[in-house]
């Protein structure tokens, strides 16, 4: 079961430093609050070693880069790495750009990474050094149905033992896989790609979880990727009776993982072991 999961992050509160993109950030700090973690963020090259060095996790999210933001990922991470505090990246829009795609294949290069999330274009991309996205969206041609999910998670198994990390892909259907096992997880709701950063907030949410978990990583980050899922479901139901729209959905998103517990995760969570 994986509600202990959530309990833990709660009883810990783990402090989350995030380096994440400007369009979703006010987002994920408010995710973190509402799971149980504590948010902090910093990306300046002249502060991102210390302050990683107070917080228990690392995010690192490649969605807004810039010249500035870039060697301080790399700061960050290697911090984090001689300190072993858990890291995570979300290669945002990896193949849709030259730069997006060298700054993931360098980060993933030069940081030890413990769970990689992203759609299944931008986990490709890192996986084969090219690829294609629509914009930060994954390629339709890339979905994952019934018939491609056997080879999607033999692939993911291989790039997890690769690089050493979970790899979580999401999705209509998210794969969460460590070399050996993976999670095929069937929560959530189209409603969540309506709006701007439900996978940002994931991420961040998927910090906290590690963090409060450091020896069941595979096993946190499917927790994390099944509560958000059950939270979007939630939502949906709130704003279908509200009759109101994606931006109030956002709302509801978050109000639902505050009052997450983990009975309700228990009970909400679809996923099967493969």
């Amino acid at each position: 079961m994986l509600g202990k999961y959530l309990e833990n992050v709660r009883a810990k509160s783990p402090l989350i430093h995030n380096i994440t993109n400007y369009v979703t950030v006010n987002d994920c700090a408010n995710i973190l609050l509402a799971c149980g973690a504590s948010p902090i963020m910093s990306d300046d090259c002249g502060e991102v070693e210390e302050i990683t060095s107070i917080c228990g996790g690392l995010n690192i999210n490649i969605g807004t880069l810039n010249k500035d933001t870039i060697p301080a990922m790399l700061l960050a991470g290697k911090k984090a790495n001689e300190l072993g505090h858990p890291v995570i990246l979300d290669p945002v829009g990896a193949g849709a750009s030259k730069l997006r795609t060298e700054t993931a294949r360098r980060l993933l290069d030069e940081v030890r990474f413990t769970v990689i999330r992203g759609n299944i274009s931008e986990i490709k991309t890192l996986a084969v050094g090219t690829g294609s996205t629509k914009g930060v969206d994954a390629d339709v041609a890339d979905a994952v149905t019934v018939e491609t999910l056997d080879s999607v998670v033999a692939f993911a198994k291989e790039f997890s033992k690769k690089t050493g990390a979970v790899i979580a892909i999401t999705g209509a259907t998210d794969i969460v896989a460590g070399a050996e096992k993976a999670f095929v997880i069937t929560n959530g709701h189209p409603m969540m790609a309506r709006i701007t950063g439900s996978g940002c907030m994931l991420t961040a949410m998927t910090a906290a979880y590690i963090t409060a978990n450091p020896e069941n990583i595979l096993e946190a980050t499917a927790a994390a990727v099944c509560a958000m899922g059950v939270c979007g479901e939630k939502a949906y139901d709130t704003t279908v009776d509200k009759r109101a729209g994606n931006s109030s959905f956002r709302n509801y998103l978050i109000d639902k993982v505050c009052r997450l517990d983990s009975e309700d995760l228990d009970k909400g969570a679809r996923y099967r072991i493969v």
